[in-house]
């Protein structure tokens, strides 16, 4: 089994900066994926980023490239995405997910999901 433990969302103005990251534990793998999704309310979850902890490949939404950027710290198993010029349509609830596989999915087709963290951007 593997851990996915979120931290670092919260309430922002438009135009503002925030950082989330993402902690997992427990079973490893030599390769895989993080990915970011979020889910806002009353809408179907969505592709955010992901990125290939072995090769650093990244993959963006259209909605979020240019503004936000993900990594990772291998060592650490932990994934960040760092989000700049945010918006009030970036509010969600984002969600960190692990897909055992080298390639980048867009689907939500993840074989592990955190919990979710809360992002709310203020107009």
């Amino acid at each position: 089994q593997v851990q996915l433990v979120e931290s670092g969302g919260g309430l922002v103005q438009a135009g503002g900066s925030l950082r989330v990251s993402c902690a997992a534990s427990g079973r490893t793998f030599s390769r895989y994926v993080m990915g970011w999704f979020r889910q806002a309310l009353g809408k179907e979850r969505e592709f955010v980023a992901a990125i290939s902890m072995s090769g650093g490949i990244t993959a963006y939404s259209d909605s979020v490239k240019g503004r936000f950027t993900i990594s990772r710290d291998s060592a650490k198993n932990t994934v960040y995405l760092q989000m700049n010029s945010l918006k009030p349509e970036d509010t969600a609830v984002y969600y960190c997910a692990v897909k055992t596989s080298r390639v980048i999915v867009t689907t939500p087709f993840y074989d592990y999901w955190g919990q979710g963290t809360q992002v709310t951007v203020s107009s």
